[in-house]
């Protein structure tokens, strides 16, 4: 199984660092789409990824359909959102079962994508609404909290 990290129209770039820092050490690609809030040469996002950028594998795309293709043609059998809208929390969720492989063992988890939406804007609406609403995930929180940050998310 791999996980892929998608940043929809992230802003900051040193939430972008810290997310390269964990893609470097968990083995988790991590997928970019434009617009981007920053310069990929930015000096915040180097700093917040210290010396990881090397070790992560990073693919930026031009828009959402291109994103899509590329986690189609890396065999991603669950793509997720992470939002705040109506959702079910991420611990219920059973990333074997709501695969939409066609492979006879489905003990075996297949890979997965979680998309992230920009820091000030979440998700846009046609993007959720591609994914499709049996697969909008909320992070635990506490109720009377208002968002995680990106990186921490």
């Amino acid at each position: 199984m791999t996980i892929h990290i998608v940043l929809v129209a992230p802003k900051m770039p040193s939430n972008t660092g810290n997310i390269i820092r964990l893609c470097a050490n968990s083995g988790a690609q991590l997928h970019l789409v434009r617009p981007l809030g920053f310069e990929l040469d930015d000096k915040k996002l180097r700093r917040a990824g210290l010396d990881y950028h090397e070790y992560a594998h990073l693919q930026v795309h031009d828009d959402w359909t291109a994103a899509r293709q590329a986690l189609k043609a890396a065999d991603c059998h669950v793509v997720t959102a992470l939002t705040t809208k109506l959702s079910k929390p991420f611990y219920d969720y059973d990333f074997g079962k709501n695969s939409d492989s066609e492979a006879s063992d489905k003990a075996a988890m297949p890979n997965i994508a979680l998309v992230f939406g920009s820091e000030t804007a979440g998700l846009a609406d046609d993007i959720r609404e591609d994914i499709g609403a049996d697969n909008w995930l909320r992070l635990p929180m506490l109720a009377d909290s208002r968002s995680l940050n990106l990186s921490n998310s």
